[in-house]
């Protein structure tokens, strides 16, 4: 396989390929020092101060684990991207090809050639564009039918797929605000997890299997002075158990797979409308001053004019209204200290007009961002609270409502693209910089469940994210950061200041590896769960046709260690999404399925269904029956 990119995520990816799926990776980049440099890398003020960050924390936490590791098995540093570079990198030969560029028309450019040179090749491609990208899928899924037309589909998976950062990093981020981990399997919308359960106290029972259990843990898993996964034999880790078998190992733990909902209070969109806003934040505090010293000019100048006139106090007012408003009687033949004060009046209504016109402008702004905006209600707790409604914000509070959790939003520019979106769900939005005192208590951070720190400045995120724990030292934390290193300083850091609390700092380019990596194995691969030091795969299967699979029942097609069917697609096939781990797309493709999980075992299976299967790698190889490209072999 190979990944082109000139950012942390074709590291990502490589390190995620061969360390996960057992792949031989060649890894395209730009030489160091090039123009492909990623811009947060550079010597920025911010850059600067999260670099020193990182270098401190490194000298108190130590070096971490695996820095020294190879991310690829062969290195091919080049400044461009043309014909004689993908020949080069064996495009002609390699089953997939992620093309992770920052630059959409180098990733464009370079997908049109890869397909030109190799009809039979699966293309994986990041695009910021998510229109462009759906009918790119089509333009070269046409080219690789046209260039091949004796191409097998069932035994040469030559798709092309097109991902972005922000689809595929959200449901980690929303995985980890809920549930606190960010290894989640993504099924049509569905987040699911995999759970580690200490053994079930008392004899005879068994531990809570959720939708199913996965694996049984080594014996010495719980054992401080064992290593997981280091035994071997009917005491180490078993994947894939039977029923039996696991009410049989009653003393050891399990990995069940969970379904990331949410458990908190349940808040009607009712408890949500807090709509409106106090008179005092109607205007700036420098418009209330100027107003305030205006009210002060006009009251000197009453006082003035009774004194020197030697009217009543309500007739010196009157008259000095009247004057402000250029609407009274020249002061002709009056005293001169009359006519002073009347001068005096009409330059004060001059300084009064601008001042009106700002407070009507201002008055009518903040009224209408007050009417439109819902504030956070009284009451409320157990929510989230969203710094940052850009893209990568826009998408996760998508993600966080479709799973019905609270959320309110805190965001610096009234006019992000988060906005509007977050108008139409009816979630309470914090107008405000974060860093400014008061911004996350009116968020009600004290009583918030989680925090997601997702602004494109790293150190905003860091900064927030210490002044939350100062005001809730047990709240779950996580955090984008651009910087690989950065993050993992960040985390242990953290981690050790506060270990009763759940922390996450990661980058964008880490949560969003998995959902490319995955897809660079095929589109029946969803994703990938470690269990100790072994993987299960999990894979979407068409049932038409496969002789292991039609016409059997679940129970006749389980192997113990090998597979086992967890759901089935009941959605018409005419209907069907093509791949299930893929973000739904806003662009007029409403196709879902309709997943259903604990099935009995007598079902069985026709040709119209389609699985989703857990399994091992060489187990989900048998399966297919191919090594290529649906799964890979074990090494």
């Amino acid at each position: 396989m190979i990944v082109c990119g000139d950012d942390g995520l074709a590291h990502r990816l490589a390190v995620e390929l061969r360390g996960v799926y057992r792949e031989t990776v060649t890894l395209v980049v730009p030489p160091a020092g090039t123009a492909g440099t990623p811009e947060h890398t550079q010597l920025t003020p911010a850059g600067r101060a999260s670099a020193l960050f990182g270098r401190m924390s490194r000298v108190v936490a130590g070096p971490a684990s695996g820095d020294r590791d190879p991310v690829a098995d062969r290195l091919l540093e080049t400044p461009g991207l043309d014909d004689d570079v993908l020949m080069r990198a064996g495009v002609d030969q390699a089953s997939a090809l992620a093309l992770v560029h920052q630059d959409d028309e180098v990733n464009i450019r370079a997908a049109l050639a890869a397909r030109r040179l190799n009809p039979r090749l699966r293309l994986v491609i990041r695009l910021y564009n998510r229109k462009l990208g759906q009918h790119l899928e089509e333009l070269l899924d046409q080219a690789a039918a046209v260039s091949a037309p004796d191409l097998d589909r069932d035994e040469v998976d030559a798709s092309t797929t097109v991902l972005s950062d922000a689809d595929t990093a959200a449901p980690s981020l929303a995985a980890t605000a809920v549930a606190g981990t960010s290894k989640v399997v993504q099924a049509d919308g569905l987040l699911l997890r995999a759970v580690e359960r200490p053994p079930a106290r008392g004899s005879g029972r068994a531990a809570d299997p959720g939708l199913c259990t996965l694996a049984l843990l080594s014996c010495t898993t719980g054992d401080p002075a064992g290593a997981d996964g280091s035994d071997s034999g009917d005491t180490g880790p078993r994947l894939l158990p039977d029923e039996a078998t696991v009410r049989a190992a009653t003393g050891r733990g399990t990995v069940v797979l969970e379904a990331v909902t949410y458990g908190g209070p349940d808040l009607s969109p009712s408890r949500l409308a807090g709509r409106g806003a106090p008179l005092a934040q109607l205007f700036s505090r420098r418009l209330r001053w100027s107003l305030l010293g205006i009210l002060a000019s006009v009251l000197g100048l009453t006082v003035a004019s009774s004194l020197t006139t030697g009217e009543s106090a309500r007739h010196a007012a009157y008259l000095t209204i009247l004057d402000i408003f250029a609407i009274g009687d020249p002061a002709v033949g009056q005293p001169t200290s009359r006519q002073v004060i009347q001068m005096l009046s009409g330059l004060t209504g001059l300084l009064l007009l601008p001042v009106l016109v700002a407070a009507v402008l201002e008055g009518l702004g903040t009224f209408r961002t007050a009417a439109t905006l819902r504030r956070p209600p009284r009451g409320l707790s157990g929510h989230v609270v969203l710094l940052g409604l850009g893209k990568i914000g826009s998408r996760v509070l998508s993600r966080l409502r479709e799973l019905d959790i609270p959320v309110v939003c805190v965001e610096a520019d009234p006019d992000a693209r988060g906005i509007a979106l977050a108008r139409r769900l009816r979630v309470p939005i914090v107008i405000g910089d974060v860093t400014t005192e008061g911004v996350l208590e009116a968020a009600k951070i004290e009583r918030a469940r989680a925090l997601l720190a997702l602004t494109s400045a790293d150190i905003t995120n860091l900064e927030a994210a210490l002044y939350a724990r100062t005001v809730k030292p047990d709240l779950r934390v996580a955090m984008r950061l651009f910087d690989d290193a950065f993050a993992s300083a960040v985390f242990r850091t953290l981690r050790a200041a506060h270990p009763q609390a759940v922390t996450r700092s990661r980058s964008v380019s880490t949560l969003a590896a998995p959902a490319f990596a995955a897809a660079m194995m095929g589109r029946q691969i969803l994703g990938a769960m470690p269990v100790e030091r072994q993987v299960l795969l999990f894979a979407a299967v068409d049932v038409a046709g496969h002789p292991l699979l039609e016409g059997r029942t679940l129970g006749e097609v389980f192997r113990e260690g090998a597979w086992r069917i967890l759901a089935l697609d009941l959605a018409a096939p005419g209907e069907r999404r093509a791949d299930l781990s893929a973000p739904r797309s806003p662009y007029g493709d409403d196709r879902r399925a309709e997943l259903v999980w604990n099935l009995p075992q007598s079902y069985v299976l026709g040709p119209d269904d389609r699985v989703v299967i857990a399994g091992t790698r060489q187990g989900l190889a048998d399966l297919l029956g191919r090594r290529r490209p649906g799964v890979p072999a074990t090494p």
